[in-house]
């Protein structure tokens, strides 16, 4: 059964013009079709496809996903260079990046088996994804109010509050208010091309 399309919010059409070369040829380097890279990423062979071309723009969870699958990061698919492994991340130096309606700037070191983010997370944007990957994720609410879905578990968090989980555990993130949230994440990358990471629309019974 072919996945079934995310729908993008409008914020995502701004233009992230080094992902879609980048897409393309991480994809070609680890050897994958097309349709096999879309099905371990969970998307449509079309949705990814029109990502590699340019035509849509992924959202944060789609770069997480295609981040695993092609055994990479983030900031890879961005085109971003590695210039120093170990490093200190100044606060005037974090450009910030928008994806899917999230905003998230790279508060660690490029290129690192250990991703960490500083991420707002605004009220209604893919508050209907649920995710599952290998490895493990901590949050950390700065500010506002998260609404944080573990299994069949909803869990409000308040600044100050934070969790840490086993991201097989399927889980999914929203902004409980409408000012959105804040938050730090740190979520490990598994550096393997058989990694996979299931997105789509939260499945029948689940929280929302």
């Amino acid at each position: 059964m072919t996945p079934a399309e995310p729908v993008e919010p409008p914020e995502a059409a701004e233009a992230l013009p080094a992902v879609a070369p980048q897409l393309r040829e991480l994809r070609r380097r680890a050897s994958l079709t097309l349709e096999a890279a879309a099905r371990t990423a969970g998307l449509s062979p079309a949705h990814l496809s029109r990502l590699e071309t340019g035509q849509r723009q992924p959202s944060l969870p789609m770069l997480l996903a295609l981040a695993r699958v092609y055994g990479t990061t983030v900031s890879e698919l961005l085109g971003e260079t590695v210039a120093d492994r170990d490093s200190i991340v100044r606060a005037a130096d974090m450009e910030p990046t928008r994806a899917g309606g999230w905003t998230y700037w790279q508060a660690g070191a490029q290129g690192r088996g250990m991703q960490a983010l500083r991420v707002h997370v605004p009220y209604g944007a893919q508050g209907d994804i649920v995710r599952v990957h290998p490895g493990e994720e901590w949050l950390y609410v700065i500010e506002g109010r998260l609404r944080l879905s573990l299994g069949d578990t909803t869990h409000t968090l308040a600044p100050g509050d934070s969790a840490h989980f086993d991201s097989l555990t399927p889980h999914r993130i929203a902004a409980a208010e409408r000012g959105g949230a804040d938050l730090l994440f740190v979520h490990t990358l598994l550096q393997s091309p058989a990694t996979a990471l299931c997105l789509g629309g939260p499945s029948q019974g689940e929280p929302t």
